[in-house]
This record gives C-alpha cells, structure tokens and sequence, in this order.
C-alpha cells in the first residue's frame, strides 16, 4: 500500500461524508413522503417516478449502518424517515410480504412479491432495529423471514424460490429483472437472503434462522459455486440444474465476503475454513480473469463475449472482497488490488460535479453520464457499505 492504513481510512471516511450528503439533500421526497423515485444523471428529479422496494429498503439500511459508524445524529433521523415511510408504504397489511413497486405518491402499483426484495426488506430493518432497538422493526423483519421459509422455500429441493403472486400465487415470469433468465432460482436471490439473514442473526438468535443461514451456506458450497471455475453460476432449474453461461465478477467478490461473514457469524470455526478456502479462490478468479490493469473490475463475461463497461457496484464491492482476502491470509497483494481499486473508484467513479458515482464508465473510463444516480437499482448501499466495512476492518 502506498499510503498508511491512517490515511486510506481518512479519504474513504471522507467519500462516505460526501456520499451521504448526496442522499441526505437530493434524494429527499418532501411533496409525497420518504425519497423520491429517481434522481437522473445530473441530479435532478425525475417526476412521477415510481418508488422500488429495493431502492427504499436500501436507502433504509444505509442510513441506518452510517449511523451506527458515525453516531451522527442526521442519519439517525433520515433512517428513521426511511423506517416510517417502509413500514407504512410497502408493507402488505392484508397478505404480509412487501409489495415490488409504489407509485410516486405511495400507492402499490405492482404488487409482486420478489424473494430478492423480502430479503432486502430484513436487511433495512434489523439494521434499523441495531441502530434504535425498535421493536416494530425488530418484529417486521421476524415476519418477513418467517414469510420467505413458508412462501419461499423449497423444501423439496433446498433454497428459494424467486417471485410469487400478491397472495402467493405461482408467477409464470419470475424474473428480477429484464435482463434476467426466466428461471425459478437464482444466485442473486439467494446472496440477497443470506446477506439480511447473518444481519438478523445479529439481533435474533433464533435456531431456525441459524439452521436456514447454515442451508443456505451448504447450498452456495454445493450448488451454485462451481467447483471448476470458482465462479458462481446464476441461474438454474427448481432442481439446481444450471441454466446460464455467463460470470458476474462483481457477484463473484461480493459474494466471497458475504459467504465468509456468514460463517463468522455462526461462530463455527470447522465451517469458516471451509467457506475460506472457496472465498479465497473466487477472489482469485476475479483477480486473475476479471480485472483491467489499473485494478478495475469488468461487468461480465459470457463465453466469448466480454462486457468490459466497469459498473459503480463492482469496485465496490471488490474493495472488501480484497479486504477480507487479507484479513484470511495476510497477503500483501490483496490490500494492494483493495488500494488499486480504490484509486480507480476516485478517479473515474466519482461524479465531483453532480454528486455520487457514475452507474458506470466504459473500458476507458469515460462516464455513462445520462444513467441515473438514484433509482429502482441504483441506490447508496453498495458505496457506503464498502467504505464502514473497509474502515471497521482496517481500524480492528
């Protein structure tokens, strides 16, 4: 590393400041309540945009994580805003779950149930209960867990299955998004429950939980991890036959740490050297295939094809990827690629005129300008959350 622990700690905690500043004045919903929809690539509003439930439990999640970094008041009071308006709005009070999609003034207008978003919904919430010890939050996020063991789960076949109908109808398009296969279980899906599922962990001791987090482990382990490559693969049929080509790398270095931390949180340490031991080789992978020479990570490849644009998430997630990788081994090249990605992030990823990062920028690092800052997937979650955990990290 080029720079002292002390000093890469201070321009990260800097960046956060800057990041949360961005949310805390543009993304503010004062006409109908919450956080708007969209913000386009300049900043501005988008009008009637309609508002994701995977935007506003992130947003719920990052102002409630600050806040436990930072003890700063603000953010306490904009996580509270996300809380009321969550709770309120995309909580189905009739059938349980949470509704995919609000229109701009808070009305369910498709009223879906995606694992992904459930998911997501516990990791705003026990994140929210850390922060405050709301109970109602607390007990909302012990339903919505108790919603995806019922609805969800495959008890055929292990994991979980991707979308439902409003009342738990089976869906015939199950996908998360357009660009997704049409398949009833994803890698996505499954990394976005056990991500809030270690979180509520945490805050809830409960033994079933504890036995769905070690499941869901075992099934990344021997299902979605591919033995060869060291790649997840993404989607597959009800009985775990594989049904893409393609690699995330992205997906690949997230998922190393979120598997490890997983295991940590268990306190099973038989099971975290396992999980070790296959985290280290997808950090390898993507170090060795997915990487442009400045550090950078690509978005994808498939077969032969290359989608070399370098997506906002990926760097950051590659940060604590890296991190963790150290932590585990001690390898100096591993906090050295966490310093190279984190140069590129600030030269190329960092909007100094309009605020946040650019969604992405191509080979060459020039900016996607028109994309959006904010919006249904375009959240701070990603950014924030690389920088408390690489600075937890470094400061233990």
């Amino acid at each position: 590393m080029n720079r002292s622990i002390a000093e890469f700690i201070k321009v990260q905690e800097d960046e956060l400041s800057r990041i949360m500043t961005f949310w805390t004045e543009s993304a503010v919903d004062d006409e109908n309540g919450g956080f708007l929809g969209a913000i386009d690539g300049y900043g501005k509003t988008v009008e009637n945009a309609t508002k994701g439930a995977v935007l506003n439990a992130r947003i719920l999640w990052t102002f409630s994580a600050v806040y436990n970094y930072t003890k700063n008041e603000k953010y306490l009071q904009m996580a509270k805003r996300a809380f009321d308006y969550f709770a309120n709005h995309f909580i189905d009070k009739k059938n349980g779950g949470v509704f995919w999609e609000l229109s701009a003034t808070g009305e369910p207008v498709n009223k879906r149930k995606q694992g992904y978003a459930q998911g997501f919904a516990i990791y705003g919430l026990s994140e929210y209960y850390r922060a405050t010890g709301n109970e109602k939050s607390l007990l909302l996020a012990q339903e919505l867990f108790w919603t995806l063991e019922k609805h969800f789960l495959d008890k055929e076949n292990g994991g979980y299955i991707e979308a439902l109908g409003e009342d738990w109808n089976e869906l015939s398009d199950m996908r998360l998004s357009l660009k997704d296969a049409n398949e009833p279980k994803s890698m996505n899906t499954h990394l976005h429950i056990l991500e809030p599922y270690t979180n509520l962990y945490r805050c809830w001791k409960n033994p079933i939980l504890e036995k769905s987090i070690r499941n869901l482990i075992r099934v990344f382990l021997d299902k979605i991890i591919d033995r060869s490559s060291a790649h997840f693969n993404l989607f597959f049929d009800i009985d775990w036959k594989v049904k893409s080509t393609a690699v995330s790398f992205g997906h690949d270095i997230e998922g190393s740490w979120l598997l490890a931390e997983a295991a940590e949180v268990l306190d099973d340490k038989l099971l975290v050297d396992e999980v070790n031991i296959r985290a280290l080789r997808m950090v390898d992978a993507t170090m060795h295939e997915g990487t442009d020479a400045d550090g950078s990570l690509f978005n994808e490849k498939d077969g032969e094809h290359w989608d070399t644009d370098k997506h906002w998430w990926p760097q950051a997630e590659a940060i604590i990827g890296y991190v963790n990788a150290w932590q585990i081994t001690e390898e100096q090249k591993y906090i050295d690629e966490a310093e190279k990605v984190w140069n590129f992030i600030d030269l190329k990823m960092f909007d100094r005129t309009n605020g946040e990062w650019f969604w992405r920028v191509d080979k060459n690092g020039e900016p996607y300008i028109e994309e959006e800052k904010a919006g249904f997937w375009k959240c701070p979650y990603h950014n924030s959350r690389a920088i408390i955990e690489v600075c937890s990290r470094l400061k233990g």
